[in-house]
């Protein structure tokens, strides 16, 4: 599943608590995608806090409690890193990371929490929605097989990774245009990961983030920059980054073509790749401001004259899903799609 579709489940799920309908999920898929982000993504769109629960890192005890003797009777103290709606709020979201990395004494302590919504005498507020996520047992993680009676108490989906569900959230957090439009033209190289060899550092979208923090931290050094490109990602795909973000010397003037100059499109497709990531990411920047319009129309013009013209649908669809259709609601748009559709049909 892409992430978008999950992101969007999710919320279903987690609205689906108030009406009784809440199904606990649990959700799959290998190191650096993304799994733990999309949730804490659900729990900000909600306005509503996440407790990371990892039971990895877990004793039994530690979720059951504490035992202490109240007169004749003995007692759970009940941990505190539950959801309690008197400290935490009446909804939130439980997610239970790492779950399958657990061991089976603590995973089985987890059995009724998940099914139940209850540790012994500790009940899980009714608006509280659970999740869990963990890394297939081929990912060469620290993997358990998950017992049949708690994998039956989830409903299981796997998320997959999306490049384009990618360069949205990229543009809106503010990642390096030069990395997204490298990534644009090697697509391949957003997530390379092969569990049979013994790579420590190797492409996600989690170490593509990283990536992203070296353009600011080693932007004086040229040497650090590789070194620690290589050290996120590896070393073959940081010295084909490194190279793309050389050539980018070559670009035309950005801020002449958002002025509406004329200028022309590189012939090199990396480059192109360059433009419209840049020009994508201005058109972002200026969204909401009174000359928005004017430069979504210097883009449409320049979107035009790519020689490929695949590029420039791109460009526009990039700068659609970021911004949102305000930009069909410009003059140039309508010329563009005009000339666009009469070469592709």
């Amino acid at each position: 599943m892409r992430p978008s579709s999950l992101a969007t489940l999710l919320r279903q799920e987690f609205e689906s608590v108030t009406h009784g309908h809440h199904t606990p999920v649990m959700i799959w898929g290998p190191p650096g995608v993304g799994k733990s982000q999309i949730v804490a993504q659900v729990a900000r769109h909600a306005g509503v806090p996440m407790i990371d629960v990892r039971l990895s890192q877990m004793e039994p005890s530690d979720l059951r409690g504490i035992p202490f003797r109240t007169g004749e009777h003995v007692v759970w103290a009940v941990p505190a890193m539950l959801p309690d709606a008197a400290r935490q709020g009446v909804q939130g979201i439980l997610f239970l990371d790492e779950i399958n990395a657990a061991p089976p004494t603590v995973s089985a302590a987890a059995y009724q929490l998940v099914l139940d919504r209850r540790l012994g005498e500790y009940q899980v507020p009714e608006g509280w929605a659970i999740f869990a996520a963990g890394n297939r047992q081929g990912d060469r993680g620290v993997t358990y097989t998950m017992p049949a009676p708690l994998a039956n108490r989830f409903s299981h989906y796997e998320l997959d990774v999306n490049l384009d569900d990618w360069v949205l959230w990229a543009y809106r957090a503010g990642i390096d245009e030069r990395l997204i439009a490298f990534l644009r033209f090697r697509p391949e190289l957003l997530f390379e990961y092969d569990p049979s060899r013994d790579a420590i550092a190797f492409p996600t979208p989690r170490s593509w983030e990283f990536t992203h923090r070296c353009f600011s931290k080693f932007a004086t050094s040229s040497h650090l920059m590789l070194e620690a490109m290589q050290a996120c990602v590896g070393a073959a795909p940081a010295v084909e980054l490194r190279a793309f973000v050389d050539n980018l010397a070559n670009l035309p003037d950005i801020d002449a073509i958002i002025r509406g100059e004329s200028q022309e499109v590189p012939q090199e497709v990396d480059l192109q790749y360059a433009v419209a990531a840049a020009l994508t990411a201005r058109a972002l920047a200026v969204s909401g401001s009174a000359e928005a319009k004017t430069v979504y129309g210097h883009i449409f013009t320049y979107a035009g004259r790519f020689p490929q013209r695949e590029l420039g649908v791109m460009l526009v669809h990039d700068m659609a899903k970021v911004i949102g259709e305000e930009i069909y609601t410009v003059p140039q748009f309508a010329a563009w799609a005009k000339e666009v559709g009469r070469i592709l049909l």
